[in-house]
């Protein structure tokens, strides 16, 4: 697999150098920055035995595409890390995500936010292709993960695991009023026609961002990330979430990836915002309830 962009291709050989084949430079790379990521990524290449080889801008822009910034590498295609996982708190699963762009976008942002993992449904979501590890700006080589044959299956081995699982669907309740401490999933669904109908049935509650303005949804990656930096929050402020050693957000990345389309099929955009929603930021935070003994706050 081509893997292109100077961050992607940096964090490749920091992250899984022995996967690297080769990487490939334009060789008229420039000055100023552009030069010193060179010597950077070069660095790099002799500290790790990478082989590097200098190639004419346009010879790289017809093997890797022409959004490269001067850097490509040729690597294995990585496998879901199962061995490496810590013992999650927090994770995320998304299914029909059919923009590798939004797919990317995604991991940048659950990676930001310290999940432990990303599930993505098989069938109907795009592949981790080289346009969503461009986007991912190398959070693919740090965030496990991993592909599952079926949402529905998923979610109830991750309310078996303990987990209170929360879909994002327009019309859902503020996620401010919901307590997402403790082990929590999120579950996002494709960019034109949201979560599936038996995924909607089986989450604990759903959520949305309530929409203030005239637009109808936001980016799947946009509301992803309001939702996951919400759960921070309350983790954070709870004593007990977020990784340690938490840095403040960064607002470099890339462009808005595409827009959630109106619900048609099933119900809602996967960013899940609704225009209802009531609550404010004051109230207190609440379990989704449940009868018998699933109604019992997991750990």
């Amino acid at each position: 697999m081509i893997v292109y962009g100077y961050h992607p291709v940096r964090e490749a050989l920091r992250r899984r150098p022995h996967e690297v084949r080769r990487v490939l430079i334009a060789g008229d790379s420039g000055r100023g920055a552009a030069a010193s990521r060179r010597r950077e990524i070069e660095a790099l290449c002799r500290r790790r035995g990478v082989a590097v080889e200098a190639l004419p801008a346009a010879e790289l822009t017809a093997r890797a595409g022409p959004a490269h910034n001067g850097f490509a590498a040729e690597v294995a295609v990585p496998a879901a890390a199962a061995g490496e996982r810590p013992d999650p708190d927090l994770v995320v699963l998304v299914e029909d995500v059919q923009d590798p762009r939004n797919l990317g976008a995604l991991l940048r942002v659950a990676e930001g936010a310290g999940a432990a993992r990303v599930l993505v449904r098989d069938r109907g979501s795009a592949p981790l292709s080289p346009a969503a590890a461009k986007t991912a700006a190398g959070a693919g080589e740090w965030l496990p993960l991993e592909r599952v044959t079926n949402s529905a299956q998923t979610i109830e081995r991750l309310k078996a695991d303990g987990f209170w699982v929360y879909g994002a669907a327009a019309g859902g309740e503020p996620p401010w009023t919901v307590d997402l401490t403790g082990r929590v999933a999120l579950v996002f669904g494709g960019e034109e026609r949201g979560l599936r109908r038996r995924t909607r049935e089986l989450c604990d509650k759903l959520i949305g961002l309530p929409m203030r303005g005239r637009v109808a949804s936001l980016n799947l990656a946009t509301a992803a990330a309001a939702l996951l930096y919400e759960a921070v929050r309350q983790r954070t402020a709870a004593g007990g979430g977020g990784p340690a050693g938490s840095r403040g957000v960064a607002a470099e990345g890339p462009k808005d990836a595409g827009t959630g389309g109106a619900g048609s099929a099933r119900s809602g955009p996967s960013s899940g915002n609704g225009s209802s929603g009531s609550g404010g930021a004051g109230s207190s935070p609440s379990r989704a309830g449940r009868s018998g003994p699933g109604s019992v706050r997991r750990r």
